[in-house]
């Protein structure tokens, strides 16, 4: 490369002669270009015929197939991926459109609008044109209409031309956004420490999401202090206003008990009674063995005085009716009676 051969060279080096568009150009005469379907089209080839979408993409040989004055025809050959049958479409430069030539037809969209095209961008066709030759007022009408259109594109330009202003300068308008959204960012920040600091306390298992409006209302409502309405009268307000079955039943009368409640009273009395026997009491020496008076091992019931009860109304005490325990025949000991070692102390 860069040296001159001359033409009558001996050994002339190779050069590469492969086409510049490689693969694309392997067809003699044509090239694959990927080419998108300007309007939807039946495919004559299915059996039934199928629709295929616009827009619709697909490698086509591109070819040029005559002239209109001295703008080129093209045509663009391609394949039906489901038939595998062959399409033609080719360009109309007369009619500034596409055409399809063979293997397909054009989906009919319905008749023309005489005006073509919606909002700005509409323009008039040969008759509305022609109308407005012949007819004056159609011309004066035309006239207004577009006048009042120019109108509107002028005020257009100008709020373009004002909203552009503010990017004269980049750099400032740059740093003013980049100002504004630090100090977002640092009120973020700030709360998400109040968010972690939340789950640390409380050892929170979930995500603390941001109060929303509704979570103030809702907090509002809730009142903590004590209430002036009588207590009667919360009590009747918190009652339900249709009572359930089952309290309706246990209002009429006691009914027969379960045989799981039956075992769990037996398993409370049994606890009870081991708790009893377990206790241990405190022994006073100071206390004389003749002492008269033993006051009951209490287990936190509050119960009247034997006086106040009639005599075939007493019941059997819990602490009597416990096993006494056997003294033990090692070593004997002389230990003051039970009655006389009790001592009631004042509680806390």
């Amino acid at each position: 490369m860069g040296r001159y051969y001359p033409p009558d060279a001996s050994k002339p080096p190779t050069f590469n002669t492969t086409h510049p568009l490689g693969a694309r150009a392997k067809k003699t005469g044509a090239l694959v270009v990927r080419f998108e379907l300007p309007f939807a089209v039946w495919c004559e080839h299915c059996n039934p015929p199928a629709i295929v979408g616009q827009g619709v993409r697909f490698n086509a040989e591109k070819k040029k197939v005559g002239n209109y004055y001295s703008t080129p025809i093209w045509s663009f050959r391609m394949k039906h991926s489901a038939c595998s049958g062959a399409w033609e479409i080719r360009t109309d430069p007369k009619n500034a459109e596409y055409v399809v030539v063979e293997g397909a037809r054009k989906r009919d969209y319905g008749p023309e609008e005489k005006i073509v095209g919606e909002g700005e961008g509409k323009f008039l066709t040969e008759e509305e044109r022609e109308r407005r030759r012949r007819d004056a007022f159609a011309r004066l009408e035309g006239r207004v209409e577009e006048k009042v259109m120019q109108t509107g594109h002028a005020e257009r330009v100008e709020e373009l031309y004002e909203a552009a202003e503010v990017w004269r300068h980049p750099g400032d308008v740059n740093a003013k956004l980049r100002r504004a959204f630090r100090e977002k960012r640092r009120g973020w920040n700030k709360d998400d420490r109040a968010k972690e600091r939340m789950q640390d306390k409380f050892s929170f298992g979930f995500e603390v999401v941001d109060a929303t409006e509704g979570d103030d209302v809702r907090a509002r409502l809730v009142d903590f202090g004590d209430s002036a309405v009588d207590d009667g009268v919360e009590a009747a307000a918190r009652k339900p206003l249709f009572t359930s079955v089952k309290a309706s039943m246990a209002e009429k009368g006691p009914k027969k008990k379960l045989k799981s409640e039956i075992a769990a009273e037996k398993s409370r009395q049994s606890l009870q009674q081991a708790l009893v026997g377990n206790t241990r009491v405190s022994i006073d020496p100071f206390l004389s063995a003749k002492a008269e008076s033993s006051p009951r091992l209490s287990l936190g019931i509050k119960r009247k005085r034997d006086e106040d009860i009639p005599s075939d109304a007493k019941a059997p005490s819990p602490v009597q009716d416990l096993p006494k325990p056997k003294p033990s025949t090692d070593a004997p000991v002389n230990k003051p009676s039970l009655a006389a070692a009790l001592v009631a102390y004042d509680s806390d």
